[in-house]
């Protein structure tokens, strides 16, 4: 894969993800809306939501008006809690769906989303089971496109395979950047055709004094930290998915192709790596 493609294959699927994401986590109401419509025009075509963020809805108006084919953008949201029973666990799915998958072809096609994730592992195997089916049931209806799960370390991964045949997932989405680099879950999921998204690539600004990352920004002049960072993901093969509200900012976090970090400051990167003890939200559980 060159550094500079823009989307990667999905395993089983006809359908490929676009390398860059947006995130928009915390982002309510209009601010959602207005920031995914600013995304459209800066060149992302990946939109990532969840039931949890409260913006599925917001996220479907703005493909719906974004001016684009709905076959251009490509929607990403999660479950991150089942239902009483599967019906009631099947009917929050499908909420979603018609929310943030936007109305199709003017309207005459059924929505769909193109990656539903089931959120974390950490209701219990029953309701990792439940979110599965329910999401499984979502793609054999044409509702959903492809399947993947969020924070799943390989003991999650492998459990799957007692109760689906849809195995492994396409994707998992688990937290990643320099300071929390995950390598046996990436080795893992890499290991078994499973498309690794990044979310806090940014690090949510935790890490703008780091005296490392402040001396790479300064090797390329024009670039700032977040532009490095989306690029270090990039580079390691992830789907990033950075997040910002700030119009100016959406458009410079864009601004990562046609050019490189060099093989000497990736490794510079990987040497800021602090395990578990760099996570800020999420350590997949690793055995």
């Amino acid at each position: 894969m060159a550094a500079d493609d823009k989307s990667l294959p999905l395993r089983d699927s006809p359908y490929r993800i676009p390398q860059l994401g947006f995130g928009v986590y915390k982002a309510l109401d209009d601010v959602c809306y207005n920031a995914c419509l600013a995304a459209f025009k800066a060149g992302y075509r990946h939109i990532d939501s969840a039931q949890m963020y409260a913006n599925e809805a917001e996220v479907g108006r703005a493909v719906n008006d974004s001016g684009l084919k709905r076959s251009e953008i490509f929607v990403t949201t999660k479950i991150m809690f089942p239902g009483q029973d599967e019906k009631s666990t099947y009917e929050k799915v499908m909420e979603s769906v018609k929310k943030a998958g936007g109305e199709g072809n003017g309207g005459h096609e059924k929505p769909y989303v193109d990656l539903f994730l089931v959120h974390n592992p950490n209701g219990g195997r029953g309701a990792r089971e439940m979110m599965w089916k329910a999401i499984e049931r979502a793609k054999k209806e044409g509702y959903v496109r492809n399947i993947g799960v969020s924070n799943y370390g390989k003991p999650h991964i492998e459990e799957m395979k007692e109760y689906t045949q849809d195995w492994p997932p396409a994707v998992n989405q688990i937290e990643l950047h320099p300071w929390c680099q995950q390598r046996k879950t990436v080795e893992y999921c890499h290991s078994q055709g499973i498309v690794i998204q990044a979310y806090c690539p940014l690090v949510r600004n935790r890490r703008a004094d780091d005296p490392t990352l402040n001396a790479l920004v300064k090797k390329y002049p024009g670039k700032t930290q977040a532009q490095l960072l989306i690029k270090y993901a990039l580079q390691k093969g992830w789907v990033p998915l950075p997040k910002t509200a700030t119009p100016s900012r959406i458009e410079e976090n864009a601004d990562v192709y046609g050019w490189e970090i060099s093989e000497e400051d990736m490794h510079t990167f990987d040497a800021l790596d602090e395990g578990r003890r760099g996570s800020i939200v999420t350590f997949c559980a690793e055995d």
